[in-house]
């Protein structure tokens, strides 16, 4: 029987649904999952990987690219859109304030250049001993561990344009890897700050509901958002999409005109930068609907909702569209440059976190979840510590997001350096030695390096 209608996209959209929902099962079930905290889209990514590896399930990989690639854009869109109240209104505010976010973005400048230039120099060495990795090869380290697997998809898809073939199964993987340094190293690392008495807020006993990962029907649930639509109209759901929607469109139009103007190359790596201006057409939106005064027609609890939810979908698209047939051809230099760049990760962060001058468990586990997985995963390891984000560590971090921008989309630039403006790898390893650099003088400089605090 032929079917009328095409039903490929939304036969994987349900297998990812699937394994979310396997996922979530699972953590409530098994106390090891528990125990590191590990999230469902996590959990429910590597299965599907898993079954798809073993032939169990057939699904696109292509396709669940594609999936990834739409669910990272839709998230900073919907960042875009949401009002954060206090955190936009004290971006101005005291100097004692802005310190924490502004040494959050410099460690960023630290552990982003080291982990390029690890994986730049290994690039090098794997090539002396008869490997012919591609130049870009180890930059995807970066990519995958502090941006995320939203960039190392984008930016590996965006260079097997110029040659750098499987470069998004890379990526992924090396974002994959990232994740499990975040809650394997991560979440230890946070128990022992606690035992040693070094969190502010330490916690008795973590919270049942926060451990298995589902609320229980007596308790208290929190509010996911506001209607600012009548339902007799139109869903508010609906409209907070459908204002997604409007600024992809938006987006989508500004980037084709991008490409007709700009040099081939340069046109095909602004599509890996779609996030990024969507992200700025959803504020120039939300500001001029405030201007207009229509601007509290956005609901931000509805829109950090859609967040979470294209984040969760994100992780769990990622994960499953890795081919391990291709991850095993390069699984000597991919293990290298991840456990190195992992371990000196880890000792940056943790030797910097414990000379701040306050809040130092809190801020460096924070830290330390955002340059290995997500910002998500930061705030994981902080209700860890923080179960009441009691501490301001919690704002700060989603203020760190802004100064760390220019560090963040100059480094996104400068990885395909070797490829857009043919620099030598070891002119573009340099440069991210001069940002390393840069960033230790500007800790120093500031103050934020002071004397051992545990």
């Amino acid at each position: 029987m032929e079917i009328p209608f095409p039903f490929e996209p939304f036969i994987v959209f349900g297998s990812m649904a699937i394994m979310l929902l396997i996922g979530i099962f699972l953590r409530a079930k098994v106390s090891f999952f528990q125990r590191f905290l590990f999230p469902s889209c996590l959990i429910g990514g590597i299965l599907g990987l898993i079954l798809i590896s073993t032939g169990v399930i057939h699904v696109s990989s292509s396709l669940l690219e594609t999936f990834a690639y739409h669910f990272f854009n839709i998230s900073f869109i919907s960042v875009g859109l949401t009002y954060r109240g206090d955190q936009e209104k004290s971006i101005g505010g005291t100097k004692e304030f802005v310190k924490a976010p502004v040494w959050m973005a410099l460690v960023e400048g630290v552990t982003l250049p080291l982990q390029a230039i690890t994986g730049g120099l290994l690039v090098v060495l794997f090539n002396t001993f008869g490997f012919h990795l591609f130049p870009t090869f180890g930059f995807l380290v970066p990519l995958g561990f502090t941006e995320g697997p939203g960039q190392a998809l984008s930016i590996g898809k965006i260079w097997e344009g110029f040659g750098f073939m499987h470069a998004a199964t890379v990526g992924l993987t090396f974002a994959t890897i990232g994740f499990l340094f975040a809650f394997f190293v991560g979440v230890p690392l946070a128990n022992w700050g606690i035992r040693k008495g070094i969190a502010v807020h330490a916690p008795k006993k973590l919270p049942q509901d926060f451990l298995v990962g589902i609320v229980p029907k007596d308790q208290k649930k929190e509010v996911a958002g506001e209607l600012t639509m009548h339902s007799g109209n139109v869903e508010t759901l609906a409209f907070q999409t459908a204002l997604i929607g409007v600024v992809y469109i938006l987006t989508y139009a500004l980037v084709r005109l991008l490409g007709q103007i700009l040099s081939p190359e340069m046109a095909a790596m602004v599509w890996g930068f779609f996030f990024f201006f969507g992200m700025v057409i959803a504020l120039i939106v939300r500001w001029l609907m405030g201007k207009i005064g229509v601007g509290h027609l956005i609901d931000p609890g509805i829109q950090r909702r859609v967040t979470g939810w294209a984040v969760d979908f994100l992780i769990v698209s990622t994960i499953m569209a890795i081919q391990v047939v291709i991850v095993w051809k390069y699984i000597l230099p991919i293990l290298t440059m991840a456990i190195i760049s992992g371990v000196l990760t880890t000792f940056v962060v943790v030797y910097l976190g414990k000379r701040i001058w306050a809040y130092n468990l809190e801020r460096t586990v924070a830290i330390y979840g955002t340059c290995t997985g997500t910002v998500s995963s930061g705030l994981l390891l902080l209700r860890i510590v923080d179960p009441e984000f009691r501490t301001p560590v919690a704002l700060e971090i989603g203020l760190m997001i802004v100064f760390a921008s220019p560090i963040i989309l100059g480094s996104m630039l400068l990885v395909s350096a070797p490829v857009l403006w043919n620099w030598s790898l070891g002119f573009t390893t340099l440069v991210f030695v001069g940002i390393l650099v840069l960033s230790l003088a500007l800790i120093k400089i500031l103050k934020f390096w002071g004397p051992r605090k545990f």
